[in-house]
């Protein structure tokens, strides 16, 4: 942390608590399911089904979330910091959507949980994610960093679905005092998504192709002072 500057070390700070209700829940629901104390989590049957699969689920979103957010630091992006977090936070995130896929089809979802729009949605961000992530893969072996950042970016607003979904849902109740369920609930989980994934395209535009236009700029003046 003593490398990190004072605005990279809020930035960290306000990464992992946005990602805390999912990423922390889920770990509480492991507990549950290796036999430990139950915590008052709301009961899913389909845990006790395949808890192997949930588990995974629950820890590579939970590394693809808080290790990701690391990756936001320039301080990190200039050491070999940021390509052992980033091997990590690739093989996390495939393996989260991969599996978030296989509960999307496979499980037996209620009404209220999960309607086709819902079901639709999950499938394509989950089939995107993992595309994204390989994208950005292949973009940084061809040292195509403009690229790897923003297929990076987009993939880590689709991972972090589950924590706008906490925080709107928990919003929803608290003014309402209803719980969303249906296609309420199917809209706002959507809607969480298309929030994550214009905020991403803002950035990009605001912060990754500014940076890299003027990163072009540069380089071409220093070419010419050394042509001259």
């Amino acid at each position: 942390m003593k490398l990190l500057s004072r605005p990279e070390k809020v930035l960290l700070v306000a990464l992992i608590i946005y990602s805390f209700i999912p990423a922390f829940g889920g770990l509480f629901r492991i507990l549950e399911l290796a036999g430990g104390p139950a915590l008052g989590l709301p009961e899913n049957p389909r845990a006790q089904t395949a808890p192997v699969t949930i588990a995974m689920h629950i820890l590579s979103s939970a590394v693809f979330c808080v290790a990701g957010a690391l990756q936001f630091l320039p301080s990190l992006r200039r050491t070999g910091t940021h390509r052992v977090i980033g091997r990590a936070v690739a093989a996390s995130g495939c393996l989260s959507a991969a599996t978030g896929l296989w509960m999307t089809h496979f499980f037996s979802f209620p009404a209220e949980l999960q309607g086709s729009l819902l079901y639709g949605v999950r499938i394509i961000l989950g089939l995107s994610m993992i595309g994204l992530i390989a994208w950005a893969v292949m973009a940084i072996r061809s040292h195509n960093h403009l690229q790897h950042g923003a297929s990076m970016l987009r993939a880590y607003a689709i991972g972090q679905g589950a924590s706008t979904q906490a925080f709107i849902g928990i919003g929803w109740m608290i003014v309402t005092g209803i719980e969303p369920q249906g296609p309420l609930r199917d809209g706002l989980m959507v809607f969480s998504w298309a929030f994550n994934l214009l905020a991403a395209e803002w950035l990009i535009r605001k912060f990754l192709r500014r940076g890299a236009h003027r990163n072009s700029v540069s380089r071409a003046g220093t070419v010419t002072l050394r042509i001259n």
